[in-house]
């Protein structure tokens, strides 16, 4: 297993990580994802372990709370040798103080999160949502107090815009706040637009991505494909609505240059699109899920190996799509391009 800084941080993360949202899974979404009780996921932790997969990602909305409980059964008596990133500030009840990221908030929440987990300490918290309705230095002092009582070690984000990193991240430099060094985002090869602004922004300020659904929401498993129905057993007739759309017509695309490069390496459709985004900038660690052992191992298959220059271009062709405004004119016309740097 590749191991690479999360960010600007000395915290060393596998290349690929394992979402538990599958552990313990209810409801419409989670529920559909996946539901590995202590027993299972214990075993699921095993294999990851066997592979040099040591981080787990959950977060305290995932079947409310379930999904830590039962990743923190599954690590019992071996915490010393696993990471820990879990996320808060989406709804965890009706309450007026039972969301978003206020002092009162973020200090029950982690309280929370430990005990579910079983734990003294969090390797990784991410902020869920940006939180508009509380003013940033007092997230940002909050989670300073949070590090220095040794309850968190490093503090990131997920599915946050360009402007509320940046300005979120210039504060924490104005009063010697910790400085968020992961960003959580949606990326995959039918779903680009982290490159447009959060890339860039991650390789300036030195924020790594922690990838969620690199396979487009399940619709890069191989079991889809142009002039055929979807799946009887897939996920997406349930939990399509919840996550990015995608057009049928780019998507069949992307999957017909996986299908060549798939033929000249012998690899499976998800290994290919994961071996993607581990050669793209910024990306510290893929996060793969998995509903029982044999997809975890497929999944594990995405390390080892790389994909050629060539097939890369092959991929990126397929994939790309024009870059919304005002990002387009850098992409297109001449006098623009000169003040762009190289697309990355």
């Amino acid at each position: 297993m590749d191991y690479r800084n999360l960010g600007a941080s000395g915290l060393k993360v596998p290349a690929l990580s394992f979402g538990a949202g599958t552990f313990g899974g209810s409801g419409p979404l989670f529920g559909a994802w996946g539901n590995s009780d202590a027993t299972e996921a214990r075993r699921l932790v095993d294999i990851c372990l066997e592979a040099g997969v040591n981080l787990f990602d959950t977060a305290d909305v995932y079947s409310n709370g379930a999904s830590e409980q039962v990743l923190g059964a599954a690590i019992k008596g071996r915490r010393d040798a696993v990471l820990i990133s879990t996320k808060t500030s989406l709804p965890m009840g009706d309450g007026p103080n039972d969301a978003g990221s206020s002092r009162s908030r973020l200090i029950k929440a982690v309280e929370d999160a430990l005990r579910r987990l079983d734990t003294d300490y969090i390797d990784l918290l991410q902020l869920h949502a940006f939180d508009a309705t509380t003013p940033i230095e007092e997230v940002l002092s909050t989670l300073d107090s949070l590090v220095r009582a040794g309850k968190l070690r490093y503090v990131g984000v997920s599915n946050f815009s360009g402007w509320q990193v940046m300005k979120s991240l210039g504060l924490a430099d104005r009063h010697g706040y910790p400085r968020y060094v992961a960003h959580q985002v949606y990326y995959s090869l039918v779903g680009r637009d982290y490159e447009w602004e959060l890339m860039p922004l991650g390789l300036d300020q030195g924020v790594g991505a922690l990838v969620w659904s690199p396979l487009g929401w399940g619709r890069l498993t191989g079991k889809i494909r142009r002039g055929q129905k979807l799946p009887e057993k897939s996920r997406l007739h349930d939990t399509a609505s919840f996550g990015p759309p995608v057009e049928d017509e780019h998507l069949y695309r992307v999957i017909d240059a996986l299908d060549v490069v798939a033929e000249e390496t012998g690899k499976t459709i998800p290994q290919i699109a994961i071996n993607w985004l581990l050669q793209r900038p910024t990306v510290a660690s893929v996060i793969i899920g998995a509903r029982n052992e044999e997809q975890l191992r497929q999944n594990l298959g995405a390390v080892g190996w790389s994909l050629t220059a060539g097939q890369m271009k092959k991929l990126d062709t397929a994939s790309e799509v024009t870059a919304p405004y005002p990002y387009f004119p850098y992409r297109r016309q001449e006098g623009f391009a000169r003040l762009s740097p190289p697309a990355v």
